[in-house]
């Protein structure tokens, strides 16, 4: 069966997470994503390594199902290369500090001299202006992006979320720029410069927070379980953001991740009642509406917490699923490495590595009806220099050991 992305080159220039992701997404999809590293290679295959001399899990969950060479940018001979690998691809992606590519002599006018039809995607920390050139990491971005200012409890300092929304999340709005301009491309015969920022992508997720921070003009936000309001959004705990308040409960027998998270919308509150022990409350005109429960959301979830710190949170999960309340387990990361449904949909799937033999990563969350993904390894340094500059490149086997013993491979 044929990919969605069958036919399209991706020349991957990227490293560390946010540039990975997206091209790893581009290859699940069907490209033919070439990972091009320097001699020394991508620094992520030797950081945080559990096994001496093997590409770490960081490397290897970020760089699957793609083709890697090697290639020394930096001298004529390579820049010759880049130029070639350039004019034969579709796509090209970078997330290198700001204006690198441009000093290697390979800037937006030079690229698509070279083709026209290239499609070139940048990340970058930041957008242009007073920001443009502070180093970007994912926990920078969710600061300045909205996110950590509105994570965490009132009394508590700002919180970073262990979702990588400044890196993986960035990644994610690449290669929705990368799509759009293919698809333009159709029509146009053009490539186009994509810009995507990390700032950028972590506000384009919390805007739910800028929605409340424009309603506090109007007063208090009376689902936020804050008892004081400021100027600004204030850390709101585990509220749900929305229109129907939620919390995460405390569950038997009282572990880090034995919560539940409930919400509890008009049409639940009388089978809550009834489940907590508490029948009365259903019609009680203190508790028995929306609004009279709003002022009174803590001891609502406490009164909640009371019943379900005696059971264990699956069986809570049993109960309240069956009177359709929205609700769901806090797993752990064990739990969702061994869960069942998670590996019967390929989102948790398992890949034998050459090196260091078999791991669990996680598999594609697009589910195309005629574009399965396999999920493979990810490449060995150079793996593929062989294959791309000799048996598509046309390089010579001789030039190709010289390239490697002068350095430019």
């Amino acid at each position: 069966m044929t990919k969605a992305l069958e036919g399209i080159r991706v020349l991957d220039m990227t490293h560390v997470q946010s540039g990975p992701s997206a091209t790893q997404l581009l290859a699940w999809l069907g490209a033919d994503v070439i990972k091009l590293e320097a001699p020394t290679g991508d620094i992520t295959r030797k950081q945080l390594r559990d096994l001496p001399g093997v590409d770490s899990l960081y490397f290897t969950m970020l760089n699957s199902n793609k083709r890697s060479i090697t290639l020394n940018t930096k001298t004529e001979r390579g820049k010759d290369i880049l130029t070639e690998l350039i004019r034969r691809s579709d796509v090209m992606v970078e997330n290198f500090g700001p204006g690198a590519i441009d000093r290697m002599g390979f800037t937006w006018d030079r690229i698509r001299e070279i083709n026209p039809r290239i499609v070139y995607a940048s990340i970058k920390g930041f957008g242009e202006g007073p920001y443009t050139d502070f180093k970007a990491y994912e926990v920078v971005a969710q600061a300045m992006g909205g996110s950590m200012a509105t994570t965490g409890f009132a009394d508590g300092p700002p919180l970073a979320t262990g979702a990588q929304i400044g890196d993986s999340g960035t990644g994610i709005h690449a290669v929705a720029g990368i799509l759009a301009a293919l698809f333009q491309r159709e029509s146009t015969g053009r490539g186009q410069r994509v810009n995507v920022a990390m700032q950028h992508a972590v506000l384009n997720l919390c805007r739910v927070k800028l929605r409340d921070q424009q309603r506090l003009a109007h007063g208090p936000l009376a689902e936020y379980p804050n008892d004081d309001f400021g100027d600004e959004v204030p850390r709101s705990g585990n509220a749900s953001g929305g229109g129907q308040p939620g919390w995460a409960v405390r569950c038997a027998p009282g572990g880090p991740n034995d919560y539940v998270y409930v919400i509890v919308q008009p049409v639940g509150w009388k089978p809550i009642s009834a489940l907590i022990g508490r029948p009365e409350l259903a019609d009680d005109p203190d508790w028995a509406t929306p609004e009279a429960r709003l002022p009174k959301l803590t001891k609502m979830f406490q009164l909640i917490e009371e019943w379900t710190a005696t059971l264990p949170k699956w069986q809570v999960l049993e109960q309240l699923n069956a009177h359709n309340i929205p609700c769901g387990p806090i797993l752990s990361t064990q739990e969702i490495i061994e869960d069942a449904s998670l590996a019967a949909n390929e989102i948790v799937v398992e890949v034998e590595h050459p090196e260091r033999g078999s791991y669990v990563t996680v598999g594609n969350p697009l589910k195309l009806s005629d574009s399965p993904a396999d999920i493979t390894t990810s490449p060995l340094l150079g793996e593929h220099n062989e294959e791309i500059y000799v048996g598509e490149l046309g390089l010579g086997d001789e030039e190709l050991r010289l390239l490697k013993s002068s350095g430019v491979i």
